[in-house]
């Protein structure tokens, strides 16, 4: 009975912990960028940031989209000029993204934004404090991405 108690209450902080959390929700990008920009485009955005020239199978599958969703939201985001979407040279069936000089200034902005609302969040913190949820959260990820349930790879 303890275990069910245990698994119901840690499931409960989960949902209220990213509810919270609530970085990229759907008010995010209207206020911290000036942009209107979708919670989806936002991810879109960030995890084409990161990489150099992914193709649209691997950031759908990154971020657990489907393939017609993902599509749909990637010919949004080249409408407003902030991707680009090009043929790749060894296969012309992927097509590779890639942000434009718009797209990487409202990455900039989203990440500024973040990086505020940790401070913030964080500032009330001691060190220590700080570290342990690092750790914490870091070890989650790390439990989420290996047990195969979630599409992070």
């Amino acid at each position: 009975m303890e275990d069910t108690v245990f698994w119901e209450d840690i499931g409960e902080m989960i949902r209220v912990l990213v509810k919270r959390f609530g970085i990229l929700n759907a008010n995010c990008c209207d206020t911290c960028c000036g942009e209107e920009v979708s919670p989806a485009q936002s991810h879109i955005i960030l995890e084409i940031g990161k990489r150099s020239c992914p193709s649209m199978q691997d950031v759908a599958k990154c971020l657990c989209m489907d393939i017609t969703t993902f599509s749909r939201q990637i010919k949004t985001l080249e409408a407003r000029g902030l991707v680009t979407k090009s043929p790749d040279p060894g296969d012309k069936r992927i097509n590779l993204l890639a942000l434009t000089p718009e797209g990487t200034q409202v990455r900039n902005k989203i990440n500024n934004h973040m990086r505020e609302y940790l401070n913030l969040l964080f500032s009330g913190m001691t060190e220590f404090e700080r570290d342990t949820v690092v750790r914490s959260v870091k070890l989650l990820s790390e439990a989420l991405e290996n047990s195969g349930i979630c599409c992070f790879r």
